[in-house]
């Protein structure tokens, strides 16, 4: 039988050269409501601290942003660091987003600290090791204070308690893929960053999945890369602002998003090593037109066996990041059976 995966947005608010946070933050909200008109299931915003573009620190209250300014998308974290909070701080926040617009929140937690280690004292005060090893505990607590509760829970997120907030775990490893798999929970890949271990930890999470209540089979999310646009050239264009990102993370560098340039000026800016290394990480990207980005969809829908794919689309150029999501929206991608 005939399937079509399903689109979600990734978005990390990326503050653009030439432009500032606030100008960031509102953009968010545009391409949230044009991503609901246009069809997508999800809008998750990503928690990043200290970097000069991206907007998406305070996870929560962009969420909050969202959903209040759509109507029936879902909105969610992809994800919360979990390291960085409390567990109880993050049930009351998602609670409250929950009651506030119900059916509509998801949380999508993380087990890194989404920056470099002096924002981490300045998040968390400490750099105890245990942090992101007591991760398995912390979700656990999570879901006790999301769940129905019980007289004897000394301890209550109010609101929180009995909105059972979808969880999903997000990782580039096999550390999240196999928690997920053990707790019986959906699992997203960071591969629009990370692919290298992708097809590895689709194969850990299905093959260990432990059916649950809420997710009685394995759900699987793909993170992609992707740039649109009405031609091959013009979205190879675009694709340079992601490039010249990349590039700047394999040298430590931070800012901005760049402003796009001519696809063959970045071979003066990198060397073969640092292309390579780009091209590496960028692995799972689709760039062209709706035809072009169609066919390398469908080829990774078709490796992986996705149940969805999310999307991340960082273009300079507001319009032309519309226009990106709105040729995408029109795609259909056929389902495949799940590998092994």
């Amino acid at each position: 039988m005939r399937t079509v995966k399903p689109l979600s947005v990734l978005d990390l608010s990326p503050i653009v050269e030439g432009s500032d946070a606030a100008t960031a933050l509102r953009n968010s909200l545009d391409l949230a409501r044009h991503a609901e008109a246009w069809g997508y299931r999800r809008y998750w915003v990503a928690e990043h601290h200290n970097m000069d573009g991206v907007a998406s620190s305070a996870t929560a209250v962009l969420v909050g942003y969202i959903a209040g300014g759509t109507r029936t998308l879902r909105v969610g974290s992809g994800g919360v660091m979990l390291p960085n909070h409390a567990p109880l701080v993050v049930a009351e926040q998602f609670g409250t987003l929950a009651t506030l617009y119900p059916g509509r929140i998801d949380l999508g937690l993380g087990r890194a600290p989404g920056t470099d280690r002096l924002t981490m004292r300045a998040l968390r005060r400490h750099l105890a090791s245990e942090e992101e090893e007591g991760f398995p505990r912390d979700v656990l607590e999570l879901q006790a204070y999301l769940g129905d509760g019980g007289a004897d829970q000394p301890v209550r997120a109010i609101p929180g308690i009995g909105t059972q907030v979808p969880i999903w775990l997000l990782g580039s490893s096999l550390y999240s893929a196999q928690l997920a798999a053990y707790l019986g929970l959906p699992f997203a890949f960071a591969s629009h960053f990370a692919p290298d271990m992708l097809l590895q930890a689709l194969q850990v999470y299905r093959s260990g999945y432990r059916p649950s209540a809420a997710w009685p089979q394995p759900h699987a999310m793909v993170g992609v890369n992707v740039v649109a646009a009405d031609s091959d050239d013009a979205a190879a264009w675009l694709f340079t602002s992601i490039q010249q990102r990349f590039l700047g993370m394999q040298r430590g560098q931070r800012g901005p998003l760049p402003r796009p340039i001519a696809p063959a000026a970045m071979e003066a800016l990198w060397t073969p090593q640092e292309k390579a290394g780009v091209q590496r990480m960028l692995a799972a990207t689709a760039v062209g037109s709706p035809q072009t980005v169609r066919r390398q969809l469908q080829a990774i829908v078709e490796q992986t066996a996705a149940d969805e794919l999310i999307v991340a689309g960082a273009i300079h150029d507001h319009a032309a990041r519309l226009r990106s999501y709105e040729l995408l929206a029109g795609l259909e991608l056929d389902g495949a059976a799940a590998a092994g």
